[in-house]
């Protein structure tokens, strides 16, 4: 081999012994387990979505500047807070009720009832008195004289009447909108009612199904673990295979290293016994015919017939052999201590290691048979542990006062509910109604002032009469004339819905905005022992609606706030450790062998210990390296031979020459036969001592390190095997804990949140107060308000009109 290829092969023997020292100091265990993946998510299937309660909320409108400005109003009007004592006595003794105590916290209420009823009576008294005025030609009809100030005047009356009636125009349309806007919310508000009692209703009957249903689910982590369980046993042998194979794989690479050095050695001390034998008896029958041969050259030469030859008579005479391999170290001692090796089949044996070695992941299967059997039928009996949760479930007992107490509300809301949606019917259609003729005002109103100045822009002379502006004058008296026939009627509407919005808001809206309600509740005595909320639910005795509607909206479940025999603790009956200790400890027991493995066998080690033993590296190479220096013959046969044949030309004796021509075919025909087999011999032995040379210093540190190694490896491949084994399963068992801990915080989620929550009944509670106050008071509030700002911008509409019918009627004295 070449100076290079040995260093190639000093590196990579180097590198193998890195390989195997870092897999020998860096443990199997030292690996992590896999991170989880998008699979290590479990999927669950919701199947109690049809029976929830949705949460309404507040929407954003362009009227809420409106609503706004309402309520800052109704907060003027009335300004009482809670009226806690009134509404005991009304409650417990309606009879002891004084009327005194109703017109004192409604003060505001009655104030505006005043300006309502001298509304409703002046109009249609004022009306009358300007239907007297025109039948006696005084109200609405001419001016008496013109003046100068006279346009200005008009011009002033036509801006008030138009502002006027831009304001009522507003108004109405906002009143049409609102009223409209009620009309949509109060029908779908009012079956909310009903629908949400029973919502809940079914929520709360259908808890032991649903909490069936949250258990059944089990089946979703039971099919993952089992299909886990199928693929555990090939994934731990294959771990073990992959993390130990660079160790193994080394060893064995090492160990066919050493077998291919004895077999490359005795190989090369054969052929280096053999050769310096042959070549030792080659120089014996080599010698005597040199001898002769220089005999004869040197006679020739020494002859004086024979022309300068004395220039190659030196070389002639120094014609002597010049290696003598029979002085060379004799390797029979070492050829006999290794006679008979290799005793073992390194070959077969390194296959056999390396089968058994890449066997470990059926090995793994079979082994772990047994223990894979028993997990599943563990998970079999882990699914009568989880139905225990549904078994010990404590609500079906207790949640029948609250679902008849829910029954009994929907029954008696229907009646009220039927009334409330026929008077909002009537409502609808008198707003409707009245909306309408308050247009038909203002289109008298635009009929009137339009026909008014298109009269007077014609009129040449202000005494003379004008037809289109007589039709003006009269459009606005008929307008002045349906305002004054139809705002009584205006107002009692007005009052009506106004009486019926503002006690809903101030008493009922603003108070259950800030919790009064709730507190007033609460409080021992202000309901009658009918009433009892607390009782009828079956809360909890040290509980009041308060707590548990603060308790239900953050998220409590029914068995936290009812009243049960005893105490529930859900997270008690959720902890990961009550289903998954047997499976655990069936998977942290179970051990197996799956690393033994033979890489040399007893009589492999001899044969490397009897070739260390043996000698190889105590032979001297370096006499065998010096006396292959020495040519075979001191003087080169070729050069002696081409000079005889120069000498030959030269010759004038032609028995001479022929002579010389004979030496020198003689010389060529002793170097292309024997002398040129030895130096092919010599080369020969050349390659074997090069190569025992090179392995001879490092022959017993190879082996013993060989064999040290081997040994190690043996030891060791058991012991990682199991430290593999072991943190496989332990990641195996902490991917499958995950799935119990997903599956257990999944059921709490759903038990508290959905199936077995309270939380609907606080979202019920949040929805009804925003359908009634949100949805409902607040256009009913914006409602009475745009029709009442309609009703009393009338007032100065009428007077506007009446003022304004003068001057489109021809003036009787014309002033100058």
């Amino acid at each position: 081999r070449s100076p290079t290829g040995s260093l190639l092969a000093a590196e990579a023997m180097r590198a193998a012994g890195l390989l195997l020292a870092w897999a020998l100091l860096h443990p199997a265990s030292t690996q992590q387990c896999h991170l989880a993946g998008p699979g290590s998510v479990l999927r669950f299937t919701d199947t109690h979505a049809e029976i929830r309660v949705p949460a309404l909320h507040r929407v954003p409108s362009s009227l809420d500047p409106l609503y706004g400005l309402v309520q800052r109003c109704l907060d003027l009007i009335q300004q009482n807070p809670l009226p806690t004592e009134l509404l005991r006595a009304a409650l417990n003794d309606p009879g002891s009720v004084r009327t005194s105590q109703v017109v004192q916290y409604e003060l505001g209420y009655v104030v505006c009832a005043a300006v309502a009823l001298v509304f409703t009576v002046a109009m249609p008294v004022a009306g009358m008195c300007f239907c007297y005025c025109r039948s006696r030609r005084r109200c609405g009809g001419r001016l008496r004289a013109h003046r100068r100030s006279l346009g200005c005047r008009r011009h002033c009356l036509l801006a008030c009447l138009s502002f006027t009636s831009l304001i009522i125009l507003t108004s109405v349309i906002c009143a049409f909108v609102t009223s409209q806007r009620v009309k949509g919310q109060m029908e779908p508000g009012l079956g909310a009612v009903p629908a949400t009692l029973r919502t809940l209703r079914q929520h709360i009957d259908s808890v032991p199904q649903g909490v069936q249903m949250v258990v059944d689910q089990f089946e979703v982590p039971r099919q993952q673990i089992i299909s886990d369980l199928g693929g555990l046993s090939r994934s731990v042998g294959l771990s073990i295979h992959t993390q130990l194979k660079a160790m193994t794989y080394a060893a064995l690479a090492d160990l066919q290293d050493r077998a291919g050095d004895l077999q490359t050695s005795l190989h090369h001390l054969q052929i280096l016994d053999k050769t310096a034998w042959v070549l030792a008896s080659a120089r014996a029958e080599l010698e005597l015919a040199l001898q002769e041969r220089r005999r004869r050259v040197v006679a020739l030469l020494d002859d004086p017939r024979c022309t300068s030859c004395a220039s190659v008579l030196g070389r002639a005479q120094s014609l002597e052999l010049g290696a003598d391999y029979g002085k060379v170290p004799s390797v029979e001692k070492v050829l006999k201590a290794l006679a008979g090796l290799p005793r073992s089949d390194f070959a077969e044996m390194i296959r056999q290691g390396n089968g058994t070695f890449n066997s470990i992941p059926e090995l793994a299967v079979e082994r772990m048979a047994q223990v894979i059997q028993d997990l599943r039928e563990e998970m079999a009996r882990t699914t009568e542990k989880v139905q225990s949760i549904a078994n010990s479930f404590p609500l079906p007992d207790y949640t029948r006062p609250v679902s008849e107490a829910l029954e009994k509300a929907e029954e008696r809301s229907q009646p009220y509910l039927r009334e409330v949606e026929r008077f909002e019917r009537y409502r609808w259609i008198a707003g409707t109604v009245l909306c309408s003729v308050i247009l038909l005002i203002l289109a008298c109103n635009v009929m009137g002032m339009a026909l008014g100045a298109y009269g007077l822009s014609k009129r040449e002379d202000p005494s003379d009469y004008e037809c289109r502006g007589e039709a003006g004058a009269k459009f606005l008296l008929v307008g002045v004339g349906l305002a004054f026939l139809f705002s009584w009627l205006l107002i009692l509407l007005v009052f009506a819905t106004f009486l019926v919005g503002g006690n809903i808001q101030t008493l009922v809206c603003r108070n259950w905005v800030n919790q009064e309600i709730y507190k007033f509740i609460d409080t021992p005595g202000n309901l009658p022992p009918s009433m009892n909320l607390t009782r009828q639910l079956n809360l909890r005795r040290d509980s009041n609606l308060s707590a548990a509607y603060r308790e239900c909206k953050s998220g409590a479940g029914l068995w936290e706030v009812l009243q049960l025999d005893r105490s529930y603790d859900l997270d008690e009956h959720l902890k990961t450790p009550k289903y998954t200790a047997d499976f655990q400890k069936r998977l942290g027991d179970f051990t197996a062998r799956l690393g033994e493995v033979r890489l040399l066998r007893s009589e492999g080690r001899q044969d490397l210990e009897t070739f260390a033993r043996s000698g190889v590296d105590e032979v001297d190479y370096g006499r065998f390296q010096e006396e292959m220096k020495n040519p075979v013959v001191q003087t080169s046969l070729p050069a002696l031979a081409r000079s005889l044949e120069g000498l030959q030309k030269m010759q004038r004796n032609g028995t001479v020459a022929g002579r010389l021509a004979a030496e020198a075919q003689a010389l060529w025909k002793m170097q292309n036969s024997t002398v040129q087999s030895q130096e092919a011999l010599v080369a020969k032995l050349g390659e074997s001592v090069q190569f025992l040379s090179r392995l001879a210093p490092h022959l017993q540190e190879r082996v013993k390190t060989t064999l040290a190694t081997t040994a190690l490896v043996e030891a060791q491949l058991p012991v990682q095997a199991q430290q593999i084994l072991r943190q496989e399963i332990g990641c195996f068992t902490r991917k499958e804990l995950r799935y119990f801990a997903q599956y257990l915080n999944w059921v709490g989620q759903m038990l508290r949140e959905d199936v077995a929550s309270c939380q609907p009944l606080a979202t019920a509670l949040d929805n009804g107060r925003v359908i009634l106050c949100d949805r409902i008071a607040d256009p009913w509030n914006a409602f009475w308000f745009s029709l009442g700002c309609c009703t009393f911008f009338l007032i100065p509409n009428i007077i506007f009109a009446v003022r304004l019918t003068k001057h489109f009627r021809p003036i009787r004295n014309r002033l100058m």
